[in-house]
């Protein structure tokens, strides 16, 4: 079967599970049930509107309450007002055009603000992103019919496994900072002439990597490069690491991180200091006063008051025509004088930026790139680069048939197993003592992986041991099902118990101020809210919020904390483990930790799975292994 044609037939299925999933939750869930998953703000406060482009109105919204709800609002996306008066008919839809902190722009699809939105509390629910597939498809589309020409791009034939990837010479680099893989990471890249992939384990510099690569192939070269990476916070760490470097930075889209730094560089910060846009605000004022004109003609008048109603409809209409020719002309200037262009994914076909072709496109984090959104970026470039891990967390795929045909299967992974010459491991990392490292090195990365001199043997100042597995098999801590999600409330208690006499051995060596991070985490939501629960009882703890976070394994991806604490969560005799079968979520929980991980868990069920009985072998082999009653009765 053609390549193409099958990853569109897996992205229908994804498609399908996708929308079913979406519409039946949203169909039986409440508002409040809306908004705790992220897909609805409610109530929102109107703080302010203006004529867009077209018969559009832009509307500023901001969520006045419920403000540390993690959300999944990003730009582009389609969203719905609604008043609470009337949720199903009191609907108005439009797309997201900006979303910082807790404001959200809307371009909805009218050019004034309906009469029910000024009655009873208006709420903004996320709409099914068809938007987002529709990109995906065709980028399939245009890539499926580029490999049916005789000359079409070769980076295809490349990335299909057609065509060997080619390197030319090897140019000499000044190393300054970086070390010996980072530098042959280095030269791959620049000599590259279609494919150069980038393996960064946990704690390996792959950003610091890139940025020095980036900036010497723009030393070089002269030409835009595009820099792409699935997730908004993978995309805003690069965006401002190039831009401190001195590099003219443009990301496109909205940073999720909301630093002074990062929004200078969006188009729309960029666009406000443009020395035209004092007459872009004049004519979009004169705008807003004709049709504040025109509507004060209500509904009984005659021929006349009809003709001036039209008239000055015609000209705000025309004087928006030369507000959108003069915002164009402003946006081509940026985009033309960028050196760099940042964006998500599906980012890179931004209106704005959609007709561009770049020499070189880096996509970093390629490990959780779903295929058919990397090869949106990939279509527009002459040379792409790889970055990521495919040990680390892979995309996130809803239909479980898609997933086992083939959907899971990154980029990154098919690149890496056709051009095995085209990468190179960065093999030092800076993170974790060489304990904690060592396990995820053998049987992850063959066990190329060094500790650096300044982090091999560093440890927490109690002299405590870097690493500890705590066994409950044999305490009756039994794992429970609620819902899609398992706990096992015995073992979150223990966990949060043996935190509390840990934090109270560490105030004895540490201040508040140079107090050491620490990550609580579990695979399951369920097990999260729990421990959560447990935390906020424990006065000691209280005390260190700041210093303590509980979240899942997927949210702790690119963190790190001096000291780890995960609850594995199974226990049960048929010896299921679910999820945690996918050893690389357990790759990402083991590696966020600097000096100390403390993994708690049930040896009965989890050794029936090879990666935990290695584990637990080799916690045994290091000293690290106890039992949990060890501890109970203390």
């Amino acid at each position: 079967m053609d390549y193409f044609k099958k990853l569109s037939d897996l992205l229908k299925m994804e498609r399908k599970e996708d929308r079913q999933s979406y519409t039946a939750f949203t169909q039986r869930s409440s508002v409040n049930e809306r908004r705790t998953n992220g897909i609805t703000w409610y109530p929102v406060a109107i703080r302010g509107s203006e004529p867009a482009r077209g018969d559009y109105l832009t509307v500023e919204f901001e969520r006045t309450t419920n403000l540390d709800v993690v959300h999944q609002f990003r730009f582009g996306m389609p969203a719905a007002l609604f008043s609470n008066h009337d949720a199903q008919q009191d609907r108005i839809e439009g797309t997201i055009s900006y979303q910082g902190g807790n404001t959200l722009k809307i371009t909805l699809n009218t050019d004034e603000l309906p009469e029910w939105s000024r009655n009873g509390k208006l709420g903004v629910d996320l709409l099914f992103d068809e938007g987002s597939y529709d990109e995906l498809e065709s980028a399939l589309k245009t890539a499926s019919q580029l490999m049916e020409k005789e000359k079409e791009d070769r980076l295809i034939k490349v990335l299909t496994g057609e065509n060997p990837a080619v390197f030319g010479e090897e140019m000499a680099i000044t190393q300054g900072s970086l070390n010996a893989s980072q530098a042959e990471a280095v030269k791959k890249i620049l000599s590259a002439k279609d494919l150069a992939i980038v393996h960064g384990p946990p704690g390996t510099g792959k950003t610091t990597t890139l940025v020095q690569a980036i900036k010497t192939l723009w030393s070089r070269d002269r030409q835009q490069i595009l820099v792409v990476a699935p997730s908004n916070t993978a995309v805003d760490l690069l965006s401002e690491k190039l831009s401190a470097e001195g590099l003219n930075v443009l990301r496109v889209g909205n940073p999720v991180r909301v630093s002074e730094r990062l929004m200078s560089l969006t188009l729309d910060s960029k666009m406000a200091t443009h020395p035209r846009m004092k007459d872009v605000k004049k004519m979009k004022k004169q705008a807003a006063d004709f049709k504040n004109m025109a509507h004060k003609y209500k509904r009984n008048f005659g021929k006349a008051e009809r003709d001036q109603r039209k008239a000055l409809f015609d000209e705000a209409h025309k004087i928006m025509k030369e507000v959108g020719n003069t915002e164009q002309f402003i946006s081509d200037d940026l985009i033309a004088r960028a050196q760099v262009i940042a964006a998500t994914l599906i980012g890179a076909n931004h209106f704005t930026i959609k007709k561009l072709r770049y020499h070189t496109v880096v996509m970093d984090e390629a490990g959780q790139a779903l295929e058919p959104a990397a090869w949106i970026p990939a279509l527009k470039a002459q040379k792409l680069i790889l970055a990521g891990d495919p040990f680390q967390l892979p995309p996130t795929i809803k239909s479980m048939e898609a997933a086992r045909d083939g959907l899971s299967t990154t980029l990154l992974e098919k690149s890496i197993a056709l051009h095995p010459e085209s990468v190179v491991l960065l093999e030092e990392q800076y993170r974790m003592n060489e304990q904690i490292m060592g396990f995820s090195s053998a049987v992850f990365y063959e066990n190329r992986l060094r500790a650096h001199p300044s982090v091999a043997s560093h440890l927490l100042n109690t002299g405590e041991k870097p690493l500890e597995f705590i066994d409950t098999a044999g305490c009756g801590f039994e794992e429970k099902s609620e819902g899609t999600s398992i706990s096992n409330p015995e073992e979150a208690a223990f966990l949060i118990k043996h935190l509390h006499r840990l934090v109270v051995t560490l105030k004895e060596h540490y201040s508040l101020d140079n107090f050491p991070t620490i990550g609580v985490i579990s695979p399951y939501r369920q097990q999260v809210l729990l421990m959560k629960e447990y935390f906020s009882h424990v006065k000691n703890l209280a005390t260190l919020s700041d210093k303590i976070s509980i979240n899942t394994i997927d949210s702790f991806q690119g963190q790190e904390k001096d000291i780890i604490c995960i609850s594995m969560c199974r226990s049960n005799t048929a010896g299921q483990i679910g999820f945690l079968s996918d050893a690389r979520r357990m790759n990402v929980a083991m590696t966020r930790a600097r000096k100390k991980l403390i993994v708690v868990g049930d040896s009965a069920t989890l050794s029936r799975f090879s990666f935990y009985a290695d584990f637990i072998a080799y916690a045994e082999e290091k000293n690290a292994y106890h039992s949990a009653w060890e501890f109970i009765n203390e």
